[in-house]
């Protein structure tokens, strides 16, 4: 189900932005919000989190 969700997130986000509607972007949000529900329990996404926080660390670090 995630890889589906994937797919289509890749292929919504490939079109060109003046081309969509207000209502076509906030459904490209539901899905990637549903996305994200599905990704983070699995340990790709809590690699992604991992990831994630070690940059948000060392971009906090280098403002101090």
């Amino acid at each position: 189900m995630a890889v589906l969700l994937a797919v289509i997130i890749v292929l919504r986000l490939w079109r060109r932005t003046e081309a969509r509607k207000r209502t076509d972007e906030q459904l490209t949000v539901l899905i990637v919000l549903v996305f994200g529900v599905l990704v983070a329990p699995t340990a790709f996404g809590q690699g992604i989190l991992h990831v994630v926080g070690q940059l948000a660390d060392g971009i906090t670090q280098s403002g101090h």
